[in-house]
């Protein structure tokens, strides 16, 4: 894989994500130059993560780079980098980059009408703008979007994301909205269910939920990864009809917030669980009775 030269990196703007990719395109061998920073948070991250960059107004960050990173929430990048090109900005030779999960290069448009290099480059990790994230890259996996039938675009989107230690994975600009949707499942919903087994823990008068629930969490996720549909345990995977009776009953009277996820959840897991061949059609057809009819 051929390696970029040495770019001229700016970064629009300085948020958890754009700082930490700008430190560790730093630390591959390219030069932040110049950044966007406009809260006091995002002042302190550039200068504690890209000290040599000067700050900046977008135009000027742009106009100052070879690789504009556009580190900036999904609804803001069309009108961004069309902004940017409608500046002048934006210039034939340069790679245009943006972290957003959701888009593809599509959001992109003005700056490949500008001449530019369109990349979409997906960090799969959460951030929290500190050091530290630079090392977390290493482990994580970029999802990668170039133009389709521009093989070029998609070699420097790896070699970019090799750089920076992390793995490429080529996501088609089609598949972008199933993609980022089967990551949001997996990440925020999971961090939704374990605050919501912490509260209901907490509400059972159990002391330090948090820790007593680490080590289950933990190997079920493990297992998951590892065994698929056949890690699934519990009441519903067992068919145990009168447990999951009881459950609904308890949540609907102490957590009704919770109780419809539950069951939403668990009449997914009826389908997991029949998939994997741990549920039989019968035991498997009184849960869903349950589950669908319950008051």
């Amino acid at each position: 894989m051929t390696r970029p030269a040495r770019l001229a990196v700016g970064v629009v703007s300085a948020g958890r994500v754009g700082s930490v990719l700008g430190a560790a395109l730093t630390r591959a061998g390219h030069a932040v130059t110049a950044v966007s920073a406009v809260s006091d948070a995002s002042v302190r991250r550039a200068e504690q993560l890209l000290p040599d960059a000067e700050i900046l107004p977008p135009d000027e960050v742009a106009r100052r780079a070879d690789l504009v990173l556009l580190a900036l929430p999904d609804d803001v990048l069309e009108p961004m980098t069309a902004g940017l090109a409608g500046a002048d900005a934006l210039r034939p030779g340069q790679i245009v980059v943006h972290t957003s999960g959701a888009h593809g290069v599509g959001v992109l448009r003005a700056a490949a009408e500008a001449g530019a290099l369109p990349l979409a480059l997906h960090p799969v990790m959460t951030f929290t703008g500190r050091a530290e994230d630079v090392e977390r890259l290493t482990t994580a996996s970029v999802g990668i979007t170039g133009t389709s039938g521009d093989d070029a675009a998609w070699h420097v989107g790896e070699a970019l994301t090799v750089e920076m230690g992390a793995e490429p994975v080529r996501v088609p600009e089609a598949a972008r909205p199933l993609y980022h949707a089967a990551l949001a499942h997996g990440a925020n919903h999971l961090a939704t269910i374990v605050a919501d087994s912490v509260d209901l823990l907490a509400d059972a008068g159990v002391d330090h939920p948090d820790r007593v629930v680490a080590p289950l969490l933990s190997a079920s996720l493990d297992n998951s990864l590892r065994h698929g549909g056949r890690a699934l345990t519990g009441p519903v995977a067992r068919g145990d009809t009168g447990t999951v009776t009881e459950h609904l009953r308890v949540l609907a009277e102490r957590a009704p917030d919770v109780e419809p996820t539950y069951a939403a959840l668990a009449r997914r897991t009826v389908a997991r669980a029949k998939l994997a061949g741990l549920l039989g059609d019968d035991a498997a057809a009184e849960l869903e009775n349950l589950l669908d009819n319950r008051s």
